[in-house]
């Protein structure tokens, strides 16, 4: 974390290395940082952005002593996703549902490109969640659009299935104020993010003991066991597509970006990551044809599940469904690509692997 009134010590991998007079490449391979007395990074463990304080760096690499950083918590220490996450006892990946809240939203800030959150809004959230649960709408009035804000319909919702496992679409309905469809996409959905968190968490148990260990009903157990597995694939190739997104910026073609996976019509997942200093505005991934060129950097992904035809800016790069980012990184540079069809394939939509 950074603590309250460091902001302006933050320093991040390429200013280290600057600081160290090497090149960011040396620094990335010879690691530093690993030895014991170098100062310890102010990022959360497994953040995918390091950062350290410059003044004890800056101590370290004179071989002066190091000065201590404040202990005490303070409402103004800046939290990163993982750190805030642990402080509301949520994974991170929930976290990304509460941040949209408009409680947290306006005082979201990036340092050095990461995003953080005061400590005191992440407190006062965390303490306000239950006084205000009776306090939203109380029903959709018939011919109405959803009630909610879209990005704030997960964090409403799982606020409900805290409350009771076995929830129905109906009482989400009235205490979120969701339209019959919007409900039950997201009721199914979190059940299943829940259901894939378990199984991370205890491997040995098998999807429907996971279930049932939730608290789910068996009528609800289907929707939420194909939504898990679902979930699971997310997770599984999410580590691959942030990969290709770290080579993309390796190469000086896109800045540093969180990639997200995305489900699609069908539970077809998909993902996509901007690009700067090409010709193309976008890449985007879809697991059944791979990736391919955008024509819209704001809104890579369409409505339109099916395989877009090449031209008119789109460009299909692989014939293989996830290629080694240096085949990708090729493709993308290579102006004298040729044309390849895409073979579409299905999901791996089978049974879920515990």
């Amino acid at each position: 974390m950074i603590r309250a009134g460091r902001r302006k010590y933050v320093q991040n991998s390429e200013e280290l290395a600057a600081a160290m007079g090497v090149t960011i490449g040396t620094f990335r391979n010879k690691k530093p940082y690993a030895n014991e007395a170098f100062p310890p990074l102010i990022s959360s463990d497994g953040a995918r952005v390091k950062l350290w304080d410059s003044e004890q760096t800056a101590a370290y690499l004179v071989g002066r002593p190091i000065p201590e950083l404040p202990q005490a918590d303070d409402e103004q220490d800046l939290l990163d996703r993982n750190e805030a996450a642990a402080e509301l006892g949520i994974t991170p990946k929930t976290w990304d549902d509460y941040k949209t809240h408009p409680q947290i939203a306006p005082h979201l800030t990036k340092v050095k490109g990461v995003e953080h959150c005061p400590r005191g809004i992440v407190q006062a959230f965390r303490t306000g969640k239950d006084a205000s649960t009776d306090t939203g709408p109380k029903g959709r009035p018939k011919g109405s659009g959803d009630m909610v804000p879209r990005d704030e319909i997960s964090a409403r919702v799982g606020d409900l299935l805290d409350e009771d496992p076995a929830v129905t679409l109906a009482t989400v309905q009235e205490r979120v104020g969701l339209s019959y469809a919007a409900a039950a996409r997201a009721l199914p959905r979190l059940r299943g993010e829940r259901i894939a968190d378990l199984l991370q968490a205890e491997p040995d148990l098998t999807p429907e003991e996971a279930a049932i260990r939730l608290g789910y009903p068996a009528a609800v157990q289907r929707t939420a066991l194909a939504s898990a597995a679902t979930e699971l694939r997310a997770r599984q190739v999410q580590p691959y597509l942030q990969r290709v997104a770290d080579v993309l910026v390796g190469a000086g073609l896109a800045e540093a970006q969180d990639v997200r996976v995305q489900r699609l019509e069908g539970d077809v997942l998909a993902a996509a990551v901007a690009l700067s200093g090409c010709d193309a505005p976008a890449l985007v991934w879809d697991e059944r044809y791979g990736w391919r060129t955008a024509v819209s950097r704001r809104h890579p992904i369409a409505k339109e599940t099916g395989t877009p035809p090449e031209g008119d800016g789109i460009r299909y790069l692989s014939e293989h469904q996830q290629p080694e980012p240096p085949e990708l990184l090729a493709a993308l540079t290579d102006h004298r690509h040729g044309t390849r069809h895409p073979k579409t394939v299905h999901p791996a939509g089978g049974a879920l692997q515990g």
